[in-house]
């Protein structure tokens, strides 16, 4: 049974490696002896973690991208596979999201949680995913959220593009399993990260915060046994549970009376 002595000696690309649970996922994987491309738009926090982790012993490569950019995939595929380097795991991590009003919003802001949280992803894992194909192995890890089980008001975009990734996930799983090359969907519930203040969603810190190394060590596990879904939190679990039985409608009624920004209060 494939475990993560699997991932040693491999490459894998960590998008959104500059913090957060991206940062998280690198330094867990490097525990288990993978090699790292780290990328984000961040040069100075990728070199830091990169020079963290050389200094265990982890040969790492940094890539600043932003993958907001159409044209970033690629740029990140020829950096990489392009350069004989081949990318066995593939961590679509990057992500963003915005807490407001969708009528009050920035438009740019909502277009660039789909070019980010879905257009990258489908791109990243169009040019990588071949590849693994052709190899006969590999690992793709999905960053979802607990968000994409049910609509959210107030962040009504980002928990679409959420459901779109898991959605994504589950059925380029069942088309690569036959290729040995497994595919998971991480849907967190709210972690320790900058997420929140970057989105202003501090609203949703409300219930309690889980840390990202937590988060990172249970998403790998999950992804080197081939779990096509893992939820990483009790609460998360509980609550994707319960809303297979209660109406949508219900469900965002309350969310949207919970979580409706003072500014637009009647």
């Amino acid at each position: 049974m494939a475990n993560t002595r699997d991932f040693h000696g491999k490459w894998a690309l960590v998008t959104g490696a500059s913090s957060g649970i991206g940062a998280a996922l690198a330094r867990e994987l490097a525990g288990f002896g993978a090699k790292l491309i780290l990328t984000a738009r961040r040069k100075d926090r990728l070199e830091a973690l990169g020079a963290e982790l050389a200094a265990k012993g982890t040969e790492v490569r940094i890539v600043t991208a932003d993958l907001n950019d159409p044209a970033a995939p690629q740029q990140l595929y020829d950096a990489t596979e392009g350069a004989g380097l081949s990318v066995d795991i593939l961590v679509n991590n990057a992500g963003l999201g915005q807490y407001s009003a969708f009528y009050e919003s920035p438009v740019e802001q909502e277009l660039s949680q789909v070019r980010v949280n879905c257009e990258a992803v489908v791109r990243l894992s169009r040019v990588f995913v071949p590849r693994m194909v052709e190899r006969g192995r590999g690992w793709v890890l999905i960053l979802a959220s607990t968000a994409s089980f049910q609509p959210v008001p107030y962040i009504t975009t980002y928990a679409a593009t959420k459901a779109f990734d898991r959605f994504f996930a589950l059925g380029l799983a069942a088309e690569v399993a036959r290729f040995g090359i497994k595919v998971t969907a991480l849907c967190p519930g709210s972690t320790e990260s900058e997420f929140f203040d970057v989105a202003h969603a501090e609203i949703f810190k409300a219930g309690g915060m889980q840390p990202a190394p937590d988060v990172a060590r249970l998403a790998v596990a999950a992804l080197a046994r081939g779990q096509r879904t893992i939820l990483p939190s009790l609460s998360g679990r509980i609550s994707a549970f319960m809303v297979r039985f209660l109406p949508v409608g219900l469900i965002t009624y309350f969310i949207e009376k919970a979580a409706r920004p003072k500014s637009s209060k009647g």
